[in-house]
């Protein structure tokens, strides 16, 4: 004879998380916090001070200048500015929607330059919007600098503001340049 513990599709605990899976998604967030924001933080980095192999800052000015974004050296400082800060925010996990705007902006200009090599050409910064968007969402996890602080923001009011932020911002961009 089989005996079988009653089963009950409202139980609180079928509702329960479990510690480990929050655990779990914050070492998620945090990984994704250090791919997207050390990604940016390097690239950003090479543009002003030619660290990690980078052309340094009249190089990046050069170019932009070359790519229609006049005068060169506003639009490559800012380019490089945006993505050193706010690769750094993301990866300390400080304010993290201003940090998720910040990146949306700037990568949606470099989805407008690298667009016309076509979608591969364009996979790298469509990534990292797509990456940001979800912090903007989702919050930087527990292990971040943003944790428990009065400042921390987090949920569809925000990722919509830091999407709307961005696009805004990159328009702007656009329209200047």
């Amino acid at each position: 004879m089989s005996t079988q513990t009653p089963r009950t599709s409202e139980s609180a605990e079928s509702h329960a998380v479990d510690s480990s899976d929050t655990v779990g998604i914050d070492i998620g967030l945090l990984v994704l916090r250090l791919g997207c924001g050390g990604l940016l933080f390097v690239t950003g980095s090479q543009k002003l001070f030619g660290w990690f192999n980078g052309s340094g800052w009249s190089h990046t000015t050069a170019g932009f200048q070359h790519m229609g974004y006049h005068p060169g050296k506003l639009f490559g400082t800012l380019a490089g500015l945006c993505e050193f800060g706010g690769g750094a925010l993301l990866i300390l996990g400080l304010l993290t929607p201003l940090a998720a705007a910040i990146v949306i902006g700037t990568m949606i200009n470099a989805v407008n330059v690298t667009w016309p090599h076509g979608l591969v050409g364009s996979s790298s910064a469509l990534l990292l919007v797509a990456a940001a968007a979800a912090l903007g969402f989702a919050g930087p996890g527990r292990i971040a600098l943003d944790h428990g602080r009065s400042w921390q923001r987090q949920g569809v009011v925000w990722g919509v503001a830091a999407l709307v932020l961005g696009v805004v911002a990159a328009l702007v961009t656009l329209a200047a340049k």
